[in-house]
C-alpha cells in the first residue's frame, strides 16, 4: 500500500510539474441565451493554440503563457483563425477541422480566437464588439512580436465578420500583417462601411477573399487584392433554394461554402482556380477564357503565395470567377461550349448534357430569331477528354416555339487547361422535337489527339 502511494504521488508530482503538455485540452465556448443576458458586458476573448505537436488538444494561449514552455514556435510562420457571428452562441465546429487542414500543409502555429460570448445572439450588438477583439488580437500579435515574430509571419484567416475583424487588426499595423484571407465576409452594415471600418487590401501585405453568399450574409464588392466569386459568389450548387427546407440548407449553407471550399483546396486534390472577367454575365458567356492579365497564370484558392501570382505590383479588388461542383472537392473543369444554328423562325430553346458515366452535366440555351451564335460557360467534374457524350435536347414548347432546330456546329474547349488544347467539333446537327441527339465524344476526342 506504502508503494502505491508512493507511485500515486510521484505521477501527481511528474503531472504537475508538466502541466502544459499533460494539462486538460481547452475547448472554443458554447453560450447561452441566459448565460448572454448575465454576461453581455464582458467580451471574454480566449485564445487556443494548435500545433503539429499537439493537433487534437488545444490549448489556453496568451501572456500568461509566453516566456513559459509552450508548444509555439516564433520562427514558424502563424495562423490566426478568426470566426464570426455565432446566431445561436454556439462554438464554430468547422474552427477545429480548419486548423487541422492548414497543419496538415504546413507546419505552423495556428491560433483559434474565441469570442463567442461576444460574437452571440443579437447582430446590431456583435458588430458593436468586433473592433474590441480586433485589438485584443493586437495585443498578442504585439507580444509575439517581442517572442521574434515578424509581422509579415501572421496570416489572419477571418470568417464573415471575423474577416472584418482580421481587416482591423491590419489597420492597426498600419498593412504590415502578411496576409489576410476571408471566407464569405460579411455584407450587413458593411456593405456601404468606409474602408478603416471594413476589409480592404490596404489591410496586409496581401487580401485574398472568397465570396459564396454576396446576396444575404456576405459582402457584393472586392476587398481584397483578389475576389474569388464562386458561381457567381451567390447561390451554390447542392445548396436547397426552398423556404421549406432545413434552416441549414436554406440560410447557412451558402455562406459557409466558402470554408469548405478553402478547406478543399487546402487539400490540393484539385485546383481551384480563378478567371478575371468583369461581371459573372460575361464569365457565363464565355467571354473571358484566359489570364493572360495575370502572364497566363490565373490565380488560385489556397496557400500559394499570392495564391500563385507572379505579376508586379500586386492587382487590386480583381474580381475572379470560377463554377463549382456541389461536393468536395468542388473543383469543376470549365467547358466553353459554342454553337453556330441556322435562321430561326420562332424562338427555341435547347437542353446540352455532358456525360461521364453516371456524372452529367445539363445547361440551357435560349436561342432567338435575331442571333445565330452562342456562347456559354459549363462546369463538369471531368477533363474534356474524359467526357463519354454530348447529347441535345429540343426542349421548346410544341405551338410557339421551333419544331427542328439545325447546328450548324458545336463546339467543346477546355478553359484555362494546362495544355492548349483545340477545340472539339462536330458538324451538322439536326435536333428535332421528341428526338434527342447524342454523339460519342471519346471517339472524337482520340480521333483528335491522332
Amino acid at each position: 500500500m506504502f508503494c502505491l502511494l508512493l507511485l500515486l504521488l510521484l505521477s501527481f508530482l511528474v503531472q504537475g510539474s508538466d502541466q502544459w503538455h499533460n494539462g486538460d485540452c481547452a475547448e472554443l465556448s458554447n453560450t447561452t441565451w441566459l448565460q448572454y443576458r448575465q454576461q453581455r458586458l464582458q467580451l471574454q476573448v480566449q485564445f487556443l493554440l494548435l500545433t503539429r505537436q499537439n493537433p487534437e488538444c488545444a490549448k489556453t494561449f496568451g501572456e500568461d503563457s509566453l516566456g513559459k514552455e509552450n508548444y509555439f514556435n516564433a520562427s514558424k510562420p502563424t495562423k490566426v483563425i478568426i470566426h464570426g457571428y455565432r446566431a445561436m452562441g454556439s462554438k464554430p465546429s468547422w474552427a477545429g477541422q480548419l486548423a487541422h487542414a492548414l497543419l496538415g500543409v504546413q507546419d505552423v502555429n495556428v491560433v483559434m480566437v474565441d469570442w463567442v460570448y461576444g460574437a452571440s445572439f443579437a447582430y446590431n450588438l456583435v458588430v458593436e464588439n468586433y473592433k474590441e477583439v480586433a485589438l485584443q488580437i493586437s495585443v498578442l500579435i504585439n507580444l509575439l512580436q517581442k517572442q521574434g515574430c515578424a509581422l509579415e509571419s501572421f496570416h489572419l484567416i477571418g470568417v464573415s465578420l471575423g474577416a472584418h475583424v482580421a481587416g482591423f487588426v491590419g489597420t492597426l499595423f498600419e498593412g504590415k500583417i502578411g496576409r489576410i484571407t476571408a471566407l464569405d465576409p460579411a455584407g450587413p452594415m458593411f456593405k456601404g462601411a468606409d474602408t478603416y471600418d471594413r476589409l480592404d487590401p490596404s489591410d496586409a501585405q496581401f487580401v485574398d477573399a472568397i465570396h459564396t453568399d454576396s446576396d444575404y450574409f456576405g459582402i457584393s464588392i472586392p476587398v481584397g487584392h483578389v475576389d474569388f466569386f464562386l458561381n457567381g459568389g451567390k447561390d451554390q450548387t447542392g445548396c436547397a433554394r426552398s423556404h421549406f427546407a432545413s434552416m441549414y440548407g436554406y440560410v447557412i449553407c451558402d455562406h459557409m461554402r466558402a470554408v469548405h471550399v478553402y478547406m478543399s483546396a487546402l487539400n490540393g486534390s484539385c485546383p481551384l482556380t480563378g478567371i478575371p472577367c468583369s461581371s459573372y454575365d460575361d464569365f457565363l458567356k464565355g467571354r473571358c477564357v484566359n489570364c493572360d492579365a495575370f502572364k497566363g497564370r490565373c490565380p488560385a484558392i489556397g496557400l500559394s503565395e499570392k495564391c500563385g501570382l507572379s505579376v508586379s505590383p500586386v492587382p487590386s479588388q480583381q474580381k475572379l470567377f470560377l463554377l463549382t461542383t456541389s461536393l468536395p472537392p468542388f473543383c469543376a473543369h470549365h467547358i466553353l461550349l459554342a454553337m453556330e444554328v441556322s435562321a430561326l423562325s420562332k424562338s427555341a430553346e435547347v437542353e446540352v448534357t455532358l456525360t461521364t458515366g453516371s456524372l452529367a452535366t445539363k445547361q440551357r440555351l435560349r436561342l432567338q430569331k435575331s442571333a445565330s451564335a452562342y456562347t456559354t460557360m459549363m462546369a463538369h467534374p471531368v477533363a474534356l477528354c474524359e467526357i463519354h457524350s454530348i447529347s441535345m435536347r429540343n426542349t421548346g414548347a410544341r405551338l410557339y416555339q421551333q419544331g427542328s432546330v439545325h447546328v450548324k456546329w458545336v463546339c467543346l474547349s477546355h478553359v484555362v487547361a494546362n495544355t492548349r488544347e483545340e477545340p472539339l467539333c462536330i458538324n451538322n446537327v439536326n435536333v428535332r422535337r421528341g428526338a434527342p441527339w447524342s454523339h460519342d465524344l471519346v471517339q472524337v476526342c482520340g480521333l483528335f489527339r491522332r
